[in-house]
C-alpha cells in the first residue's frame, strides 16, 4: 500500500469528510478523494459508505483506521526523535587535529568558541593529515585542521571542502649552547653536520632540507613536541619547528633561517556539504588564534 494514501484515509476517516480532510492536509477535495479511491482499488474492497448523512467506515476500513493510526503514531514519533538526534548532534562538534596544532591554536580556539557558546559539546583528535581527511569525508569529524608543505602543489581532498587559514613559517630550534646560539638569521645549510630530530623520514623537515642540498642525519625520530624539546634542549640534535610552537619549547634556543626554505599552509577541512554554525565559528577562532599579538604567533 502507498502510505501517502493511508495517511489520507486516515484523515478523511477522523473528519468523516473529504473536504474537512483536504483542509487539514492541504490539498484539493479532488486530490483526496482519488487518493481514497485509488486505496480501494488497491485493496479490491470499499473502505467508506458514502451516504447522505456522511461517511461511514465500512468493516474493512475500521480494520485499516487502525493500523493506519499505529503507522500515523510510529512516524510522529521518527519524526520527534530523529528532530532531537538532530538537536543533539548540532551541539557536538568533532575536531581533529595534527599535533603542533593541539599544542598551540587549538587550545585557544576552542576556548574562545566555548565562551561564546557554552553548550556545544567538543572532542579532539589528533591524527594526519590523510587520517584527518577521512574523518572528515566520513562524518566521523565536522572538522579538521590540516597542513602541507607550502612548497608543495596544493593539495585538495575529495570529499571535503578547504578553507585556508594561514601559511606559517618555520623555524631552527638549536641546542642553547649551540654554536649558532648568536647568530640570527642562519642558513639552513648551516646545520647540515648536525644530528638532527624530526617527526617522519619524508615529511616538510626532510624535503627542505633537501632543497637546501643536504640531507639531515637522523638521530631521533619523534613527533611528540615535549619530547622534541626535551632533545634538543639536552644538547642531542637541531630541527626546525613551526613558528606557532616556538615560543612553546622553554630551554631551547630558537632562530630564523635565510629565505624561508621551509614554510607551512594551515588550512580546515570541512564536508563539501552540511558545513554547520559551529564549525564556521570554530573557524575564525582558530584564525584568530593564529593571529600575531594573540599569544600564539
Amino acid at each position: 500500500m502507498d502510505p501517502r494514501r493511508l495517511l489520507t484515509f486516515r484523515e478523511v476517516a477522523r473528519q468523516r469528510s473529504f473536504s474537512r480532510a483536504a483542509e487539514t492536509l492541504s490539498l484539493t477535495q479532488s486530490a483526496v478523494s482519488q487518493q481514497v479511491a485509488a486505496l480501494e482499488r488497491e485493496l479490491g474492497t470499499r473502505l467508506l459508505d458514502r451516504r447522505p448523512g456522511g461517511l461511514r467506515l465500512t468493516s474493512p476500513g475500521e480494520q485499516l483506521l487502525e493500523h493506519a493510526s499505529a503507522i500515523a503514531d510510529r512516524l510522529t514519533l521518527a519524526d520527534t526523535q530523529i528532530a532531537e538526534q538532530v538537536a543533539a548532534e548540532r551541539r557536538e562538534l568533532r575536531i581533529g587535529a595534527f599535533p603542533s596544532a593541539l599544542a598551540t591554536i587549538v587550545p585557544a580556539a576552542v576556548s574562545a568558541l566555548l565562551a561564546t557558546a557554552p553548550d556545544v559539546d567538543v572532542s579532539v583528535t589528533e591524527g594526519s593529515t590523510d587520517a584527518l581527511a577521512r574523518g572528515v569525508r566520513d562524518g566521523s569529524l565536522h572538522l579538521a585542521v590540516a597542513f602541507q608543505d607550502a612548497h608543495a602543489a596544493r593539495h585538495e581532498h575529495p570529499g571535503t571542502r578547504r578553507h585556508d587559514l594561514f601559511t606559517e613559517p618555520m623555524v631552527a630550534a638549536l641546542p642553547p649552547r649551540h654554536r649558532f646560539r648568536r647568530r640570527d638569521p642562519i642558513a639552513l645549510s648551516d646545520l647540515a653536520p648536525d644530528p638532527w630530530t624530526v617527526p617522519s623520514r619524508d615529511g616538510l623537515i626532510m624535503r627542505s632540507c633537501a632543497r637546501a642540498g643536504f640531507s639531515p642525519r637522523i638521530a631521533y625520530l619523534s613527533s611528540d613536541p615535549l619530547s622534541i624539546r626535551a632533545i634538543i634542549a639536552a644538547g642531542l640534535a637541531v630541527t626546525l619547528t613551526p613558528r606557532l610552537l616556538a615560543t612553546h619549547l622553554h630551554g631551547v634556543h630558537i632562530t630564523t633561517v635565510q629565505d624561508q626554505p621551509a614554510q607551512r599552509d594551515v588550512y580546515a577541512l570541512l564536508p563539501d556539504t552540511g558545513a554547520r554554525t559551529t564549525d564556521e565559528q570554530l573557524i575564525a577562532a582558530i584564525a584568530d588564534a593564529a593571529t600575531p599579538g594573540n599569544g600564539h604567533a
